[in-house]
């Protein structure tokens, strides 16, 4: 399966207004946004655990990169609440599932290789920081290294937001609406432009707060991974 698999091009889904679809463990679905491959894919996701579904243990190969967007996503190692960022780095294992049920917006195979750097981040707690080149926009830094420049962002209403990406850039509307090139984004509205792209924006009158990526689509399509893809 090939959906919005090539990194050189922009690409943009409403996914609330898309139907759930079946994971192959019961309890579990997603909405798929990118992926390159069937149930061994490179895949950016949103995922919904019905109350009491899980995982079996499992290894992530090729990293996992997820927000908690709902809910309280657990594992071996803790409760994440919204709002928790979570890398668990290439070669990392662990039990997933959701005693209440929660919903994560989910990256899978879009590691350095040789990363082994496991992040917890509880985004609600973390300093918001102005902007002091983009007037209206808060700043709560995730993550950051060479390769990529990860955080959440807030918008203030009715704000024109312009942002160049010469490495590309992603973003998922967690909260309010912005338009950009004509379309609405609002709520688990994901885009990606890829390297050399404009994102030229204006929020409307609630503003908008978004996660967002920067910096790491400068290489173009990625190869069809050689793992699992268990979202």
């Amino acid at each position: 399966m090939q959906l919005n698999a090539d990194m050189r091009q922009a690409a943009l889904v409403h996914a609330a207004q898309q139907p759930w679809v079946a994971s192959p463990m019961v309890g579990v679905e997603r909405r798929m946004l990118h992926r390159w491959g069937d149930e061994v894919a490179q895949a950016t996701t949103i995922v919904r655990y019905a109350p009491g579904s899980h995982f079996s243990a499992h290894t992530h190969t090729g990293g996992e990169e997820f927000l908690v967007l709902e809910g309280v996503f657990q594992d071996e190692h803790g409760d994440y609440p919204a709002g928790t960022y979570i890398r668990n780095p290439p070669e990392s294992r662990h039990t997933p599932g959701a005693a209440l049920g929660c919903t994560i917006f989910v990256k899978l195979w879009q590691f350095d290789p040789q990363d082994r750097t496991h992040v917890i981040v509880h985004s609600d707690k973390i300093a918001r920081i102005d902007d002091a080149l983009r007037p209206g926009v808060k700043v709560s830094p995730l993550y950051k290294d060479a390769r990529e420049d990860v955080r959440i962002e807030e918008w203030a209403s009715h704000t024109p937001i312009d942002l160049d990406l010469p490495r590309g850039g992603e973003f998922l509307v967690l909260r309010g609406s912005f338009v950009h090139a004509g379309q609405t984004l609002e709520k688990q509205t994901w885009l990606r432009l890829p390297s050399g792209s404009h994102l030229n924006a204006l929020t409307g009158e609630h503003g908008a707060k978004l996660w967002v990526k920067l910096h790491h689509l400068q290489d173009g399509p990625a190869p069809p991974p050689r793992v699992e893809s268990l979202t």
